[in-house]
């Protein structure tokens, strides 16, 4: 009996852990009721765009949506929170390397987006406030080798903004202050800023 008792008590416990995990996967941490619908084919779900909501059964839903190729192999899985994009989106090639993650905030993308190529090479990686593209983008061509670094600051590009060739030769390089612009767009001639005096670049 002893022996009985115990396992239905770490079986408790164990069903408590993993509901845990859910929820701090979803961020529900200002959200006071939701009913956790757990793992569903987005085919089960219907967008309500007048309320920009994602039911299920009727219901705002609160869970996974899942999508898969032909083959079986996981497409892309979603986190909700009352029907909105809530956490963590993840998709994947068909031959089960990711290919995509972002962040998302009340259906709005927040934080990190990644993307890779599909040798599994990193293709880009953004930061996003609130929907809006913000700060360092930066992407790479399949080879590995950089292709872009440009910052956002307020929707427009702000400071040393800089792309390469695939064989690496720098071909755009120039500084972006007060919607101006400093340098050649493509040439390795660049000017840095300093209280608006404008310094060659060594």
């Amino acid at each position: 009996m002893p022996f009985i008792k115990l396992l239905f008590i770490t079986l408790i416990n164990l069903v408590l852990s993993e509901s845990e995990v859910v929820f701090r996967q979803l961020d529900t941490t200002h959200i006071s009721s939701v009913s956790i619908s757990g793992e569903v084919n987005e085919r089960e779900l219907s967008l309500h765009p007048n309320e920009g909501k994602v039911y299920y059964r009727d219901e705002p839903f609160t869970g996974f949506s899942l999508s898969f190729y032909d083959n079986g192999q996981l497409a892309q899985k979603a986190a909700y929170v009352g029907g909105k994009r809530q956490g963590t989106e993840q998709k994947w090639f068909d031959n089960g390397v990711l290919s995509y993650e972002a962040s998302y905030e009340s259906n709005k993308l927040h934080g990190n987006t990644k993307s890779w190529w599909a040798n599994g090479n990193q293709r880009s990686k953004s930061n996003y406030v609130d929907g809006k593209v913000e700060g360092e983008q930066l992407q790479w061509y399949t080879s590995g080798n950089p292709f872009k670094s440009i910052n956002i600051i307020n929707g427009k590009e702000e400071g040393l903004q800089q792309a390469w060739r695939e064989n690496g030769k720098l071909y755009a390089n120039y500084e972006a202050k007060n919607g101006r612009i400093f340098g050649l767009k493509r040439a390795n001639l660049c000017y840095e800023l300093s209280e608006e005096d404008i310094q060659y670049a060594n």
